[in-house]
């Protein structure tokens, strides 16, 4: 039996079991979606089966996103992540990481990172309902707002377009497509607020 899934879901079974697995499902772990968060970030310019492809020796590089450990790193981290080519070597994505983990830690003074990223949607998901993954936008006014209050935050690389992905990655929006075997489930598993 033939699975359907989404339209921007190729062969590759690494891409095939983010769908599956983890795409669109709900995140309310601070530490898990301030990984995502950082992750998603590395996207801007690429493909995201790029970033996926990439995200063990990530993990392996900052220390899990452990945002205490990220925000010690120094200038010679960072020189020594310039040669690894396990990731991504882009000083500024890099320095983005220790960044936002600085921020997160700030952040975290006052709230969770959990409830501070669920507030733009109300602390519920968002379920939409596309015939067809490309109807889907690639921001929106929620996405907008985080972008804003991230960036105020101290956080880089967080641009509406990338919240937006963040957004659908951690289940604050199900932009499954409404004929992907997964839609069902993960509407089950939609928070309700």
């Amino acid at each position: 039996m033939t699975i359907k899934r989404c339209g921007w879901v190729s062969d590759d079974p690494i891409y095939q079991q983010y769908h599956d697995e983890v795409w669109g499902r709900p995140e309310y772990d601070s530490q898990q979606l301030f990984a995502k968060l950082c992750l998603d970030g590395q996207q801007a310019g690429l493909s995201w089966i790029t970033v996926l492809k990439k995200q063990p020796a990530f993990e392996e590089a900052f220390y899990q996103f452990d945002p205490v450990k990220v925000a010690a790193m120094t200038d010679e981290d960072v020189e020594r992540l310039m040669t690894n080519k396990g990731i991504i070597r882009s000083r500024a994505k890099i320095n983005a990481i220790i960044q936002n983990a600085r921020a997160y830690l700030k952040l975290t003074e006052t709230q969770s990172f959990s409830d501070f990223i669920w507030q733009f949607t109300n602390h519920k998901t968002i379920v939409n309902t596309w015939r067809d993954y490309r109807i889907a936008p690639t921001s929106t006014p929620e996405s907008k707002a985080m972008a804003k209050a991230l960036k105020k935050a101290g956080f880089k690389f967080v641009g509406e377009t990338i919240c937006y992905a963040f957004m659908q990655a951690v289940g604050m929006v199900n932009d499954h497509a409404n004929d992907c075997h997964y839609y069902k489930i993960t509407c089950e598993l939609a928070r309700e607020g």
